[in-house]
């Protein structure tokens, strides 16, 4: 998920009159933005414009997202209910625990790269439950739609040329793959060509004449269990039926006075944001600079503690026994008193929440979010995880396969792409769903959502939606002045604290003087948020600065 870019989809709406529908959107193309607009103008609501957002993004944006990968759906209704849709891929049947081990060490590229990296896809399932049950417009018609720019072609850029050049020799492995990305040479297109994707048009329009249906029991499962057959992989047609998308209860929390709803398990994001909230709650984070080394050092001890916790305790929940006392108060305050103010402690080991074993829950990406005049709010984390996943096109379907099978734990302790470690918890398994950083997160006050954020960068995705829940709740912050701030990350293993280097020299000496192992980078992470304004503006909104998000508005 490192690789993963955020793709919010953002609705900016005034007050409306009788019968105006005004809705604004924000991506990472402006393709995408358009086909968000497109759908208001139709009629769609803000599941329409997420839908939308995210076929089309799977054309424009296919090395972070797409139909060959996953997502987490997050909706908050007009009534005020909320929806959890887990379109989350799945081990095939035939995966078992030491798939991935060769003379008794994992062979990390094998869950990477190629046959045995692929999961079973979710994100079509999750897309077409959403808009079954929640939104206006036929899945066909936003199908078709994104179709016609995978038939026509857009042009390449710079951002997306600099990572299809990051994975060119990833892509030449696979023929289906290389003859849509690279030219006949076997290189990089350059910039400006128009990459044109019929094989992948041809996909969208089989799916909008015959349903879902289609996809996975119908010919892409049959060409896609053709292809692992003769390639050593193990996903056939049955594991494609047997998929289902799953809904499932959002993890909730206080904050200061504020609600915190994300997305749980085998999401470890909606549970580590609400722990490490918990524990800064008994801190007084509002009377140091948030760019201080007292602040910085504060918010780290907190998310080393929640990361060990993570390497053990996380894992699909409808096979692991995940506590749902990670994010107790009680447990937070024991876990605050570890915390010295003065210096970095040592934690050599997870924690044990109350109740681990009786209280549970039940069994390079891309975030978009939207909202409407009506009351929908979406905030969506879709993803193939590194960029264009394990590198697989299925032939003549157009289709990017994701690598998810690299967010297992391989073997315990074993580090995954991103550096994060496991236990038996987010071991393979069957039909099993492997472990995600994805943290959709919608904030409410008084019951009314105020703001929702979303981010990719792998684990960082975790510590940037933290980061800009504090500044917005705590230094009363607007989603632009959240997301420029300087940001930090620290996962426990490796023990290595990440900052940006706009934190500035003076803290960065600072904390090392406490006594983190401190490394800097030029920017970390990507991540989008909405939140409410005032006045003629009562949305406000932004893209990452770090980044190049395209905003619209459309009315209707």
């Amino acid at each position: 998920m490192f690789n993963r870019v955020v793709i919010p989809l953002l609705l900016v709406l005034p007050p409306v009159q009788a019968a105006e529908r005004i809705g604004a959107a924000v991506t990472v193309h402006p393709l995408a933005t358009t086909a968000a607009q497109k759908v208001f103008q139709q009629g769609g609501n803000a599941v329409d414009a997420a839908v939308a957002a995210a076929l089309t993004l799977g054309v424009v944006d296919g090395f972070n997202s797409g139909i060959g990968g996953g997502c987490f759906m997050l909706i908050r209704k007009p009534d005020g209910s909320l929806v959890a849709i887990d379109g989350r891929e799945t081990a095939p049947l035939k995966a078992s625990r030491d798939m991935y081990l060769r003379g008794g060490k994992a062979d990390p590229e094998l869950s990477r790269t190629g046959a045995l990296a692929i999961g079973v896809p979710g994100a079509l399932a999750a897309y077409d439950l959403a808009i079954r049950e929640h939104g206006n417009i036929d899945l066909a018609e936003h199908l078709d739609q994104a179709a016609v720019i995978a038939e026509q072609g857009f042009a390449l850029d710079n951002a997306y040329l600099r990572r299809l050049g990051q994975v060119v020799k990833k892509l030449r492995k696979f023929h289906g793959s290389a003859k849509i990305f690279l030219n006949p040479e076997g290189n990089a297109w350059p910039s400006g060509h128009r990459l044109k994707q019929p094989d992948l048009a041809r996909s969208y329009r089989g799916i909008a004449r015959h349903t879902a249906g289609w996809f996975y029991r119908g010919p892409f499962a049959l060409k896609t269990q053709q292809w692992m057959s003769a390639n050593g992989g193990l996903m056939t047609r049955e594991d494609f039926a047997r998929y289902e998308a799953k809904q499932r209860k959002p993890v909730r929390t206080t904050y200061r006075e504020h609600e915190i709803v994300g997305f749980p398990p085998p999401s470890s994001g909606g549970v580590h944001v609400a722990q490490i909230l918990n524990i800064l709650e008994s801190f007084d984070l509002r009377s140091k600079e948030p760019d201080s080394a007292g602040f910085v050092h504060l918010v780290t001890e907190a998310m080393r503690l929640a990361f060990a916790d993570r390497a053990y305790w996380l894992g699909d929940a409808d096979f692991a026994s995940v506590p749902t006392g990670l994010t107790s108060k009680t447990y937070a305050r024991r876990l605050a008193k570890k915390i010295d103010p003065a210096k970095a402690a040592r934690i050599d080991a997870h924690s044990t929440p109350p109740n681990a074993g009786r209280d549970l829950f039940g069994r390079h990406t891309t975030h978009f979010t939207t909202a409407d005049s009506d009351g929908w709010w979406v905030a969506c984390t879709a993803t193939v995880n590194t960029t264009f996943g394990s590198g697989v096109v299925i032939p003549d379907t157009g289709v990017v396969m994701n690598n998810e099978m690299d967010d297992f734990s391989a073997q315990p302790g074993a580090p995954n792409v991103f550096g994060l470690i496991g236990a038996t918890a987010n071991e393979v398994a069957p039909e099993k769903r492997p472990l995600s950083s994805m943290s959709p997160t919608i904030v409410l006050r008084g019951g009314k959502p105020i703001f929702t954020v979303g981010a990719a960068g792998g684990p960082t995705i975790i510590t940037q939606v933290l980061l800009a829940i504090i500044q917005v709740v705590d230094f009363a912050k607007s989603p632009a002045e959240a997301l420029d701030q300087a940001r930090f990350h620290h996962q426990w293993k490796p023990n290595r604290l990440l900052v940006e280097k706009a934190l500035g020299q003076a803290t960065i000496d600072a904390l090392r003087a406490k006594g983190h192992a401190v490394e800097v980078v030029n920017s970390l992470g990507a991540a989008q948020a909405i939140g409410l304004g005032q006045g003629d503006k009562p949305f406000t909104g932004s893209a990452d600065p770090r980044g190049h998000g395209v905003f619209g508005v459309s009315r209707k």
